[in-house]
């Protein structure tokens, strides 16, 4: 990427609605701007949108508004000039040709933001979080991502880098002075303090169990032995007929998924296959990924049939789904068809999917189930990459601790205490492969 070149882009997708922009990055922003536009004062002041006639060699293209907005006080810290036209596609299409004619070439996926970060208006985690707002679907999805793009988490982790660098210059200082056998850096402090990082670290490591089910939707795993009523559960609470319902057992043979946004939150129901034993091959597939959604699943709802249950054997039936899906999941037991059989059981929900009864309960325990998982902080961890970044820094630390107990000469604790930073800077950016820049920005979309 060349950050002399000057990029265009259609920010509003073609014929989205009634206004479209294009906008320019780059030194020659307001020249090429000015070069496709008429009537235009000598001197246009920063921020003020004033009136152009846009144009091509071939004549009239529109009327529109023209915005500068002049580097580093602008989004990629370059000049910056965007032009509003009518939402014509032919009409961005015809202005953006006009704009590449004139000396301007298009931007690839995310390169606004790549200038951006590059020019450090963002730090890494902030870019990636522009990624993770645009493509928000839910309130609980876009607060993340704000929180995100506050920069407070990059902030907290160049804290933390910040403390590790002054600390292993300490170590490096020793080294040269180590026919001296002199200590900087005092070892308890340097335990202490890496007991406080590796402390953090862990923190933001589990905050991740929140953050993931926040971005990418909550999976709710809906099992239970055939005609219990699951996907008629899965229908009531999507309020459409997605799954089928059938009084024949075994209907259901592979997965359903659906999303609904609950407060504020994104859900992924799964409606599974029967549980039962059976000869049937195929359904004995269905079977085997109902148990493998139930294991990935954060929540799983147990439905039991009330009409033909008794509390024993749904006590029975839960312990032996626990048993096989593991200690990951949790399981929130359902008695459904309250309305033909009002049998309860301790801790179970009853319902009538059917019916729509008790719906408004079990969505108030998944949000309760959520919400419980919420990090005690203000900071939350959204991302993969930083978990593993995150996860590595820890263990460099727990090796410099181990290095200080044991004795080992300094030259291995700085290694560790390098190692540390350099995955802690990865998180924000401040030492970043090309490689890695180039797969985070290209799933952006063009003109962001």
């Amino acid at each position: 990427m060349h950050l002399h070149d000057t990029i265009a882009a259609i920010s509003t997708p073609p014929g989205t609605g009634a206004i479209a922009l294009l906008r320019l990055s780059g030194p020659k922003a307001e020249a090429i701007a000015r070069a496709v536009s008429g009537s235009l004062p000598a001197a246009i002041p920063e921020r003020t949108t004033v009136r152009g006639v846009f144009h091509d060699a071939d004549g009239r293209i529109d009327d529109g508004l023209l915005t500068l907005f002049r580097g580093p006080r602008s989004y990629t810290g370059q000049d910056v000039a965007e032009l509003a036209v009518h939402g014509s596609p032919y009409i961005q299409q015809r202005l953006m040709e006009a704009l590449l004619a004139a000396g301007a070439r298009l931007a690839l996926p995310g390169e606004f933001t790549q200038r951006a970060f590059l020019n450090r208006k963002l730090d890494l985690s902030q870019a990636e979080a522009v990624a993770d707002l645009i493509a928000s679907q839910s309130a609980a999805q876009h607060r993340l991502a704000l929180q995100q793009m506050r920069g407070g988490f990059g902030r907290r982790i160049e804290d933390l880098r910040q403390q590790l660098i002054d600390f292993a210059a300490l170590i490096e200082l020793e080294l040269d002075f180590s026919e001296e056998d002199v200590e900087f850096a005092k070892r308890p402090e340097l335990i202490a303090l890496i007991g406080r990082i590796t402390g953090i670290c862990s923190e933001l490591i589990e905050s991740f169990r929140y953050g993931n089910a926040v971005r990418q939707g909550v999976p709710v795993a809906i099992v239970g032995a055939p005609n219990s009523g699951k996907s008629t559960l899965l229908n009531a609470l999507l309020q459409e007929d997605r799954a089928i319902v059938s009084d024949i057992p075994g209907t259901t043979r592979d997965t359903v998924e659906e999303t609904i946004t609950i407060g504020g939150v994104l859900f992924r129901f799964i409606d599974t296959a029967g549980i039962r034993r059976t000869d049937d091959a195929v359904e004995k597939l269905g079977i085997e990924r109902s148990y493998k959604k139930a294991t990935d699943a954060a929540i799983v709802v147990l439905l039991g049939d009330a009409s033909i249950m008794n509390e024993q054997a749904f006590a029975l039936e839960t312990a032996l789904l626990r048993e096989r899906i593991g200690e990951g999941p949790v399981i929130v037991p359902v008695l459904n068809k309250r309305d033909v059989a009002p049998m309860r059981a301790a801790g179970t929900l009853a319902i009538s999917a059917k019916q729509g009864e008790g719906l408004m309960e079990l969505k108030e325990r998944f949000l309760a189930l959520v919400n419980a998982t919420a990090a005690p902080g203000d900071i939350v961890v959204t991302n993969a990459r930083h978990v593993d970044a995150l996860t590595k820094a820890r263990q460099a630390l727990i090796d410099a601790r181990d290095a200080i107990e044991q004795g080992i000469g300094g030259e291995l604790l700085a290694v560790d205490l390098r190692r540390a930073q350099q995955h802690l800077g990865e998180i924000t950016g401040r030492i970043t492969p090309d490689d890695l820049l180039g797969s985070i920005f290209g799933r952006f979309c063009i003109g962001k």
